[in-house]
């Protein structure tokens, strides 16, 4: 079940950044990541009231990492956004998908024991979201976009790690609490900027669709984590780039090379391993 859970986050999050990626070419960076935590803070707010996810769980287990999810998350948002607006997606989102490092170094670190079968997974998947990037980062690409992804995959890396811990006291309260901090964030620098960043009202529709995937992703992820080894979740969970490759092939015609085809199959070649394991 944690592995189903983790593929279908890396669906949604491949899908949501896809569309952000696009909307983010017209729009500030920060504007859609902040209206895509607006929208999350709405969804999971009630999920937490519908459940009474507060009860019994005490502030101080989730809230810290809440603090410091909140801030990681929205800066390698805003950085992984601009990056996909500038750069190839089908280049910028394999290099931000290098985020599976941190919670899987975290989770070896912390004593999961993968099998022979998952071990071999875990390195095909890396190794297939690497070589989606690898043939366009010294040509198509230039530096900055290459830059900010490398940036975003810390950022998303230690956001996933946080979530993580937070999940095992309350994967509700620590996401409701990460969005609300973040939205004050957001509104704090929307008010002293005194800009929208360009959003407007007739982007309300995709917006709530980056926002509501966005979020289900990372509840789904949060699960995955507290009833599965983080160090497989993480590899499945960060597959997202190769959604985002497929999407940007069908939808925006960017044209793959033979070595990003054999970097797709050999994700999924991963995660049949892992499954197997």
């Amino acid at each position: 079940m944690a592995a189903v859970l983790a593929l279908l986050s890396s669906v949604m999050w491949g899908t949501s950044d896809f569309l952000a990626g696009n909307l983010t070419k017209t729009r500030a960076a920060f504007a859609v990541a902040g209206a895509a935590q607006v929208v999350g803070l709405g969804v999971v707010g009630i999920l937490a009231v519908v459940t009474t996810a507060w009860v019994d769980v005490p502030v101080g287990a989730y809230l810290p990492w809440s603090l410091l999810a909140s801030v990681a998350g929205l800066v390698g948002l805003v950085c992984f956004y601009k990056a996909l607006a500038t750069g190839s997606m089908s280049v910028v989102s394999p290099i931000a998908g290098l985020s599976v490092l941190v919670p899987l170094g975290f989770g070896l670190w912390e004593g999961d024991r993968p099998s022979s079968w998952q071990y071999l997974g875990i390195c095909l998947a890396i190794v297939g979201v690497l070589l989606a990037a690898t043939p366009e980062i010294t040509g198509a690409v230039g530096l900055r976009p290459v830059v900010l992804a490398l940036v975003a995959a810390a950022m998303i890396g230690i956001f996933l790690v946080c979530l993580a811990i937070g999940a095992e006291s309350s994967i509700l309260m620590t996401m409701t609490a990460q969005r609300a901090i973040s939205v004050v964030i957001v509104l704090t620098v929307a008010i002293a900027l005194r800009s929208l960043g360009g959003v407007g009202r007739s982007d309300s529709p995709v917006l709530a669709l980056i926002g509501t995937m966005d979020v289900t992703a990372n509840l789904l992820f949060g699960i995955a984590s507290a009833i599965g080894l983080l160090a497989l979740v993480a590899v499945l969970g960060s597959l997202y780039p190769v959604v985002t490759v497929i999407l940007a092939w069908i939808i925006l015609g960017e044209r793959l090379r033979a070595v990003q085809y054999l970097g797709v199959a050999l994700a999924l070649a991963g995660v049949v391993a892992i499954g197997a394991g």
